[in-house]
């Protein structure tokens, strides 16, 4: 019963607080009115006064009640610098524990029981950091006060020092305050306004954040790097490790703007996406596309064929594909850039030195001002019993070993139903393979909408894939007809037999051997970083699918921006990486693409919605394509035309996104795209459809009718 009876008491408090307008009492206009009278006081009784002064103090803060900036500057206006220095910082302290206490005490059990989870890394970080992290806070104001006390106290920072950094880290600012305040006190007319120490005073109130970001990042910096000699001279302004998306565009860019710039790869350019992801994968999702089109010529009223192929050669065409996009990311390409390529493994020795295993044996020992991470990720491997014992392929090893069949597997397991997963899937069944997906989750592309994951089960199932779902892999052994896999189902074991067994299960971000673990350099299933890409060293960087959140290349190249440019030019102005518009796209047939908020995301955020379709088999153009199958749904504030969010399943979905993309990214709304010309018969239309069904939806009716009743009128009709 504490709880309830503490709670009630808070809320009778504030809410008394208000109900008789005592927020009038804490306001710069009755301060200079009551000051004549407040001094009177204080000359008749400087303790008692001092005293009340130190109590009203603490209860305002303790609940967290408006006016504590205005007590402040009345410290200073009837106590002096001193005097009111000493009552505000240790009364502030006090009341901002109590609040604090009050919110661990009230608020933490229920907060914990249900986002325990997520809160685990928060509660680590505030282990280890708590204390900075607090100080940070409290010295530059960028929050209310009272929210970081409730909001600390929902985490696992020890009272005690909660109270002694907030003691020591609002000091500066209130002695900022407090001297503002005994400028204030002296204004008796309006040309007092204009008095030099006043306006010095409000100069410091204005400056102070900055000043005090300046000096935090300093002490940080001393902080971090402690234990460590600078050079004094530099081989590079930036050294990039590894040659993805991420890693050429940041070479890309410091080359640029002219930095002395050295990227390091060891293994071949172009990263993943080039060698056995984005390029090998959608140039073998064509010719499978192509394949089944030929199946299916009836549709486009032509005779169907079964499709003659050699394997071998859809594979040489994958590789002719990579090779004549690998010069846009070749060693010679980014030379002539500037840029100085060497080919080897980058090992951190210390914050600003690199050294390098060249392939050819030797050792290079390179310097520089700043330095980004961006290893990339490989094909996530679980630890199934008996994996080891067959030779299993991923994402990774897929395209070489392929390489080298004559024909495509006969019986095919694909083990995992996010999008690579159902990519690879539907396109060996196209290209002649018996698969079938192994799917723990109760339905494919769990991140997307349930409608979604039925439209993607359906096109894998009508292409030959057997799909299953809640499957549990539990071992992997070698069998005398090939692969056995033995998973469950609702409790039973069944035995799944094939050929090759294909893991898409993810990727994993690479750790190791970068010398991260040396340097104290945090990892949590990625780098851990800030919201500059920073890592615990405000030079080192990360970016790509080795820092998160998301692994696109797209997002590699865009995370990338942020992290050259601040690792060239932070020390004048530092740029947060911006994830609010990320679109993304599974390559299946029909193509799922989305950007913002899905309906299942906005449901578990609580965020209220509208929903405006539109179905594909009402477009011209995707009619005489013979590709009406899908839909576009678009997310909306409700009542207005600003987009949340958009999910496209149909054919080139990923195209038609980008023009949402755009939408969402400049704040533009469906009357925009409703009032765009569009070309006419083209798939892009289908976005102005989308929009004027929404406002088919948002019509004003009554508007509609007395225009009907004027039009009626002016027939002369009455």
């Amino acid at each position: 019963m504490r709880k309830p009876l503490l709670l009630t008491l808070l809320l009778l408090l504030v809410a008394l607080f208000f109900i008789f307008d005592l927020s009038d009492w804490f306001t710069l206009e009755a301060l200079k009115q009551q000051q004549a009278h407040i001094a009177a006081l204080r000359a008749e009784s400087p303790w008692l006064m001092a005293s009340g002064f130190f109590v009203l103090y603490v209860v305002m803060a303790a609940l967290s009640l408006p006016g504590a900036a205005i007590m402040t500057l009345a410290a200073g206006a009837f106590f002096g610098v001193l005097q009111g220095l000493v009552l505000v910082s240790f009364a502030s302290s006090i009341g901002a524990t109590l609040a604090f206490l009050v919110s661990r005490f009230l608020l933490r059990d229920q907060v914990q029981l249900r986002f325990g989870d997520r809160l685990k890394a928060i509660d680590r970080g505030i282990s280890r950091d708590g204390a900075f992290y607090l100080f940070t806070l409290r010295l530059v104001p960028v929050f209310p006060f009272f929210i970081i006390n409730l909001l600390m106290g929902l985490t696992a920072l020890p009272a005690r020092t909660f109270y002694w950094v907030s003691q020591l880290g609002m000091l500066p600012g209130t002695l900022v305050y407090v001297n503002a305040g005994t400028q204030l006190a002296a204004i008796n007319s309006l040309s007092g306004i204009l008095s030099p120490t006043l306006l010095a005073s409000f100069a410091l109130l204005g400056l102070f954040p900055l000043l005090a970001r300046a000096v935090l990042r300093l002490v940080q910096r001393r902080r971090v790097y402690s234990g460590f000699n600078k050079p004094r001279h530099f081989d590079r302004n930036l050294i990039v490790i590894g040659a993805g998306a991420a890693g050429l565009v940041s070479a890309y860019i410091a080359a640029a703007v002219k930095a002395k710039v050295t990227l390091i790869e060891a293994d071949k350019m172009g990263g993943d996406c080039l060698n056995t992801g984005c390029v090998p994968s959608k140039a073998l999702i064509r010719s499978a596309k192509l394949a089944h089109q030929m199946r299916h010529a009836e549709h486009y009223g032509l005779t169907r064929t079964q499709p003659a192929f050699s394997f071998k050669q859809v594979m040489q065409r994958v590789q002719q594909v990579i090779r004549k996009v690998e010069p846009h990311d070749s060693v010679e390409r980014y030379t002539q850039l500037g840029v100085e390529v060497l080919q080897g493994y980058g090992k951190l020795v210390d914050p600003w030195t690199v050294e390098v295993s060249l392939n050819d044996g030797s050792t290079q020992r390179l310097t520089a001002r700043s330095i980004i991470i961006a290893a990339g990720a490989s094909a996530a491997v679980p630890p199934i019993p008996g994996l080891d014992e067959v030779n299993y392929l991923t994402s990774d090893t897929l395209w070489d070993v392929m390489a080298e069949r004559d024909t495509p597997p006969k019986r095919l397991l694909v083990m995992g139903g996010g999008p690579i997963g159902c990519e690879l899937a539907q396109t060996f069944a196209r290209l002649g393979s018996e698969v079938t997906l192994l799917q723990r989750n109760p339905r494919l592309m769990p991140k997307e909408d349930p409608e979604v994951s039925e439209w993607v089960k359906n096109a894998l199932t009508n292409d030959g894939v057997r799909v299953l779902t809640e499957h549990s892999p539990l071992r992997v052994e070698r069998g005398a007809a090939g692969i056995r896999v033995i998973a469950t189902h609702q409790d039973q074991e069944i035995i799944l037999e094939c050929d090759d067994l294909l893991l898409a299960l993810g990727r994993k971000a690479r750790l190791q051997g970068y010398g991260l673990e040396a340097l104290g350099i945090t990892t949590e299933r990625t780098v851990t970083t800030n919201d500059y890409l920073e890592t615990l060293y405000p030079n080192i960087y990360a970016a790509g699918d080795v820092a998160g959140p998301y692994q696109f290349t797209h997002t590699a190249a865009h995370m990338a921006w942020y992290a050259s440019v601040n690792a060239l030019f932070g020390h004048f102005k530092r740029f947060r990486v911006d994830y609010s518009v990320v679109p993304w796209c599974t390559f299946v047939d029909p193509e799922v693409a989305r950007v913002g908020l899905s309906e299942l995301e906005a449901k578990a955020q609580n965020i209220a919605y509208e929903v405006t379709r539109f179905e594909l088999d009402e477009l011209d153009r995707a009619i005489t394509d013979g590709s009406d199958q899908g839909f576009i749904k678009v997310l909306t504030v409700p009542g207005k035309d600003r987009i949340l969010g958009v999910t496209i399943v149909g054919e080139h979905a990923g195209d038609l996104l980008a023009e949402y993309v755009l939408a969402m990214k400049h704040k533009l709304g469906l009357n925009k795209i409703l009032g765009t010309i569009h070309v006419y018969p083209t798939l892009a239309e289908a976005n102005k459809y989308v929009a004027g069904e929404w406002k088919r939806a948002h019509a004003p009716e009554r508007v509609l009718a007395w225009l009907g009743r004027y039009h009626q009128w002016r027939l002369g009709k009455g």
